[in-house]
């Protein structure tokens, strides 16, 4: 399959999930676009699979219509869902979210080592294109990053920024749906009040060098001697 048709499949499937989840929510197109600053009819645009959104633009529309943001990884279709729409305030900047995907996508890039060049040949996005992407300039279409994400090693979630409203919400969306998927017995053990200085000290062990638990376990056996 050509880059070209992969690319316009995942648009139209993402536009026929947004559809869905927004009918399912009971919004309409014009309220739907209002929630990320564009016209009913661009909306029409992302459902029909003519445009794609990008990631803040997704961000907002999982806000909005209360979905984690891998639902528009899924195959999943949804029944009605309760009225959670919000007021969302303006400092959640679409333009200033798309520069910093921007910043996040020439970083990944120069990790890797790659050139704009080795980019498009690679996966066929003109170099200027990805240029005005990585600016911020221009939006990135979802499609695309999710293409940037995985020649670079990273995944869509990685270009989330936790440090706003809606980055929050969807990072707390994802670690609900990981807690979900743990066994249920560690999910009893995790949410036992009483297990807590467990958990703090596992997180504190995660967080120390080889030769600092070398020393700790060290200092257990010279205890247990």
């Amino acid at each position: 399959m050509s880059t070209k048709m992969a690319l316009t499949i995942r648009a139209k499937k993402l536009g026929l999930l947004l559809r869905d989840a927004r009918e399912a929510a009971g919004r309409t197109k014009a309220e739907t676009g209002a929630a990320i600053g564009v016209s009913a009819g661009t909306v029409t645009s992302i459902e029909t699979g003519r445009r794609s959104p990008s990631l803040p633009e997704l961000e907002l529309l999982c806000y909005v219509l209360d979905l984690p943001l891998e639902h528009f990884w899924s195959e999943d279709i949804i029944s009605s869902q309760p009225d959670l729409l919000e007021n969302i305030h303006i400092e959640h900047s679409l333009s200033m979210r798309d520069r910093g995907v921007g910043r996040l996508l020439e970083q990944a890039r120069q990790k890797a080592n790659l050139s704009l060049k080795d980019v498009r040949e690679k996966t066929g996005i003109p170099q200027s294109r990805v240029k005005n992407y990585e600016s911020g300039d221009s939006p990135t279409p979802l499609p695309e990053l999710e293409m940037l994400a995985r020649l670079y090693g990273l995944t869509v979630l990685d270009f989330v920024d936790p440090g706003t409203p809606v980055g929050m919400y969807i990072l707390q969306q994802r670690a609900a749906e990981d807690f979900r998927r743990l066994p249920l017995d560690v999910q009893a053990f995790i949410s036992k009040p009483v297990n807590r200085p467990y958990l703090e000290l596992a997180m504190k062990l995660s967080g120390m060098s080889a030769g600092e638990l070398r020393a700790v376990a060290e200092g257990l056996l010279e205890i247990t001697i």
